[in-house]
């Protein structure tokens, strides 16, 4: 008896493509083949006529090579020879051109076997232009036998499908493998396996009219029109969407049921006297939030929050707020910040908020007062020995630091609250260290200023109760954003440095970004030249030097410093200077001893200059959406208009002007987070410490199935209040036990 666990070699028989199945597509089981879903479908009794063409369209076409040539170049980036078949498809239309790169001899030659001339079939792909010549890019092709005239005429599985009407689908492949290979695989395992057990309990594919699974995997495999292969695919998102929902709130389950110390805040002396030094208001956003912190951190088990706003939104506001109502409480608190940079101007502001509030012990402190402590990587053992001291037997009640926190020599009296500011730059074992340091597990409150769309915080985040500032504190002034495009229009370039002198004449000061330190290292120290161009099927590789090299801080500082601005005060910051030296110009720019300050994207998170009104952003193309909004909102600080100028070197017509337009045409920071995730998809968006989870999404995509998501959150809900243990639910029970077993389940430990 064949089953969905079956090894898949039970089902292809004597193919001898067994490799090409296992290990050139990942599949093992026979499970895994009928999970393995049409990447898309062809109608196939509408072949496209090639008449009137648009770029972007996607052809299905019936056609024949006329020619193919193999041809031999220099592979711009590796300066090695390689080859591309170039290939031209008489259609009942116009003439279509293919074109495959490759870096091996042998490769090149089998694509000129496969598309030798004379060979007829149906070739899909999307239509382009390029040298005044229309071509199929991205092409798929369903070769004919020799003879054959026409779809209708072609043998075996593929001719059925083409000739009859319907969709007919399109896997992904591998090498070795074509369509009606895994066509026929797919078909007969869905011919000879009987049980299917199902993780979707029935009653709830009633409640939600979700499909059974042996009707899904039939509308997803052998669909007769798009409505079938709509609800086949709704059913599957909604299977993964559940079992990824359960298994969250089975982790808030644990999270609940653990102890821990409640911080009713004591007398609320520091606090107190906190919030009656503030010299404005809270805002309704920031009362809000503090009230739910102020629940949680009272409660009986670990608070674990994840506060997310704008830029100057007053994340860190509300952040101090809880460290001082549980240093109230007798505890302490730790700031986590992944920069230095970060690190110290966490420490100047809460310092310099506090005043007297933070210099407990010395003459003339305030009764109420705490200490904070600074522990960063770049302190000396002898800076670090009294800070510690005062950290182990509780005189200090706020650390800020870097990974420094995380080492085994910093210990604490009683850590009650662990804040992590930008936490996806952190991964799972760092933030265990640190909450491992409490005696009893602290609350955790965790920071971000990307916006984060609601069921990405659902998803991502779903061990976490999430809180959202999204009103600006009084004293917020409107960005102005630009897109400089010095390529359709090189005079632009000089107008950028005049307006930049324009803007320090009024008394204002300047950050100008790079993406480069010097030579070819970016501020993470990694190389960062143009990456080698890399064939695309279709059209030529990149020529070399088609783009300039990418602007670096010293270069260019160098060349404003003779030039455009040789009369202002310029300086320079990123990443490879000394802590003293990052910390000494921050300071001078802050004091408005600098007026254009010439940085890596060090300066992207917690600098705070209220008199920076302006910023230019050199290749901006090269950043991405949240980095870009993040950046920009280092300007506008200060209750005076903010200018960010987004210089490109590439033209109106390339793919990364959306990128630029998007964040030109909008600050909403919650709309352009929905714009990055739709471009980049899910994993992405939050950083290499999520790639875990993006690979465990197989079907969701958190903005297109939001619905999907937000029932399924309350179908897990309800199944857990009836049975935590699933005993009802044996297929879904083990489906969440893999998933927790895998390792890519890391992103759900975030707690």
């Amino acid at each position: 008896m064949i089953s969905l666990d079956s090894p898949i070699e039970a089902v292809l028989g004597g193919s001898g493509k067994t490799t090409q199945f296992s290990q050139g597509l990942g599949l093992r089981t026979v499970g895994d083949l009928l999970h393995h879903f049409p990447r898309r479908y062809l109608e196939t009794g509408s072949l496209t006529k090639v008449d009137e063409l648009k770029v972007g369209q996607y052809l299905a076409v019936v056609g024949e090579i006329v020619s193919s040539k193999i041809r031999e170049y220099t592979h711009p980036g590796t300066r090695r020879l390689a080859f591309r078949v170039e290939t031209t498809l008489r259609t009942d239309g116009r003439p279509l051109t293919m074109t495959f790169f490759s870096q091996k001899r042998h490769i090149a030659e089998f694509h000129h076997r496969q598309y030798n001339a004379g060979a007829r079939g149906v070739f899909m792909g999307q239509a382009g232009q390029f040298r005044d010549q229309w071509q199929l890019t991205n092409p798929t092709a369903i070769m004919f036998p020799d003879g054959t005239e026409s779809p209708a005429e072609v043998d075996g599985a593929v001719g059925a499908a083409l000739a009859g009407r319907g969709l007919f689908p399109l896997y992904p492949l591998t090498k070795g493998l074509a369509v009606d290979d895994v066509q026929r695989a797919v078909a007969f395992a869905r011919s000879v396996v009987d049980d299917m057990p199902d993780v979707v309990p029935d009653e709830l594919a009633e409640r939600y009219a979700v499909l059974d699974l042996p009707t899904a995997l039939e509308w997803v495999h052998a669909p007769d029109d798009f409505a079938q292969v709509t609800r086949a695919q709704r059913r599957f998102r909604f299977a993964e969407a559940l079992v990824t929902q359960v298994v969250l709130a089975r982790r808030r389950a644990v999270q609940r049921s653990v102890g821990a110390v409640a911080r009713t805040g004591g007398d609320g002396g520091l606090l107190a006297a906190f919030d009656a030094r503030l010299p404005f208001e809270l805002t309704a956003g920031q009362s809000a939030v503090g009230e739910e912190i102020d629940a949680d951190l009272a409660s009986g088990h670990p608070m674990n929050r994840l506060l997310q706003g704008e830029v100057g939104s007053g994340k860190t506001l509300v952040a101090l707020r809880a460290m001082l109502r549980v240093v109230d409480s007798g505890g302490q608190a730790a700031l986590l910040a992944p920069t230095e940079v970060l690190a110290q101007q966490h420490h100047r502001s809460i310092t310099a908020m506090l005043g007297d509030l933070a210099e407990a012990g010395m003459l003339g402190a305030a009764a109420e007062a705490t200490r904070v402590e600074l522990l960063t990587g770049s302190m000396t053992k002898s800076q670090r020995t009294a800070p510690l001291s005062r950290l182990v037997t509780g005189e200090s009640g706020i650390v800020v630091g870097t990974h420094a926190l995380l080492e085994d020599t910093v210990m604490f009296a009683d850590l009650g609250l662990v804040v992590v500011d930008e936490q996806h730059r952190f991964g799972v074992e760092q933030r265990a260290a640190l909450t491992g340091k409490g005696a009893v597990p602290p609350h955790v409150l965790v920071m971000t200023a990307t916006p984060i769309p609601r069921t990405v915080a659902m998803t991502v985040f779903g061990d976490l109760e999430t809180s959202v500032l999204r009103e600006l504190p009084a004293g917020r002034a409107a960005i102005q954003t630009n897109v400089v495009d010095v390529a359709d229009h090189p005079a632009w370039y000089e107008r950028v440095w005049e307006r930049v002198r324009e803007e320090v004449a009024r008394g204002h000061q300047v950050y100008v970004v790079c993406p480069r330190i010097s030579g070819d290292v970016t501020e993470e120290g990694e190389s960062d030249a143009e990456p080698p161009a890399v064939g695309v099927e279709g059209q030529d590789p990149p020529e070399p030097g088609t783009r300039p090299p990418l602007v670096a801080v010293d270069a260019l500082a160098e060349e404003l410093s003779a030039g455009p601005l040789s009369a202002l005060r310029l300086r320079t910051l990123h990443g490879r200077m000394t802590s003293e030296d990052k910390d000494t110009t921050m300071r001078a720019f802050a004091a408005g001893e600098v007026d254009v300050l010439v940085a890596t994207t060090v300066i992207e998170v917690g600098v705070d200059v209220p008199n920076a009104t302006m910023m230019v952003i050199m290749d901006a193309d090269r950043f991405g959406i949240s980095q870009l909004h993040q950046l920009r909102g280092r300007v506008g600080r200060g209750g005076l208009p903010g200018l960010c100028l987004l210089v490109t070197p590439i033209g109106g017509e390339h793919p990364s002007r959306e990128r630029l337009d998007a964040v030109a045409g909008t600050t909403d920071g919650f709309e352009l987070s929905r714009v990055d995730l739709e471009q980049r998809r899910e994993g992405d968006v939050l950083g290499r410490s999520q790639s875990g989870w993006r690979s465990s999404l197989e079907n969701l995509r958190v903005l297109r199935d939001e619905k999907t998501i937000v029932e399924a959150r309350e179908a897990a809900e309800s199944l857990l209040a009836v049975d935590a243990e699933l005993v009802a639910w044996p297929e879904l029970r083990d489906a969440v036990a893999e998933l927790e077993r895998r390792a890519e389940a890391d992103f759900l430990e975030r707690s």
